[in-house]
């Protein structure tokens, strides 16, 4: 039985960016992510080996994010779900990466979200 875990809001600041000002300025991101794992044991034994640690992933995610240079915010999300995925009790990862562009009068904030498997390690 497959059971979830669910990472929200993670943030760190990075340089990840298509545009110039996104390489040189930064900027914030935010990331969810939805870690298929088997806890079961650990909901009857209370013991942290039991389940997956998700203070590994959040420590990942914040260190792809500050370290990585890429121009895609695609790229990014591939990457953190890549790197989630290698952990063993990891079977399914979905990973939605939010950010706030510095484009002219645009307040808003984009978002990918993307799904990896063990078995489909790329979605078509």
């Amino acid at each position: 039985m497959t059971t979830t875990i669910y990472l929200q809001g993670v943030r760190a600041y990075g340089y990840v960016g298509l545009l110039p000002e996104e390489n040189v300025l930064g900027q914030w991101f935010e990331v969810d992510a939805t870690l298929a794992v088997d806890f079961q044991r650990a909901a009857v034994s209370d013991d942290i080996n039991d389940t997956y640690d998700y203070r590994q992933a959040i420590a990942a995610i914040e260190t792809t994010i500050q370290t990585s240079t890429f121009q895609l915010v695609e790229r990014l999300a591939g990457e953190i779900a890549a790197l989630l995925l290698a952990d063993g009790g990891v079977t399914q990862v979905t990973v939605k990466v939010k950010k706030w562009p510095p484009i002219p009068n645009f307040l808003g904030s984009v978002a990918v979200e993307i799904t990896r498997s063990k078995t489909r390690p790329w979605h078509e």
